[in-house]
């Protein structure tokens, strides 16, 4: 059977709007596996615990867009979802862009994110 992307989007736009309403570290602390990593564009690299931890008292963003949406199937129950992101921060200043790729697992009837990973990517001038 064939993965549904517009699943994994709306799970990938409802962590997105998670990180501009502040609840970001509720969204991924559930949404994460257990052994889930998150490797950012700034080089860090965060297992779940730490991901939680960060977002805690992070600054929110104010917007996002998400363009160039893909999905790479990797098995039954494992897909990449690889897309470019856009994201503006509510205090102002310039996008973010990055290439996301998002993998995702499913659990019994739920789709987890056990990697994430960003690549910072120059806005064209």
């Amino acid at each position: 059977m064939a993965i549904d992307i517009t699943e994994l989007l709306r799970l990938e736009q409802a962590g997105w709007t998670s990180l501009c309403d502040g609840t970001g570290d509720a969204f991924y602390g559930r949404i994460m596996t257990e052994n889930g990593v998150m490797v950012l564009a700034d080089g860090s690299v965060r297992d779940r615990e730490g991901v939680v931890a960060s977002l805690r008292d992070a600054p929110t963003w104010n917007s996002f867009e998400m363009t160039d949406e893909r999905l790479v199937e990797m098995a039954p129950d494992a897909a990449a979802l690889v897309y470019t992101g856009r994201a503006f921060r509510a205090a102002g200043g310039p996008a973010f862009v990055g290439a996301m790729t998002s993998v995702y697992v499913r659990r019994g009837d739920q789709w987890r994110l056990a990697l994430y990973q960003q690549t910072p990517v120059p806005e064209a001038e």
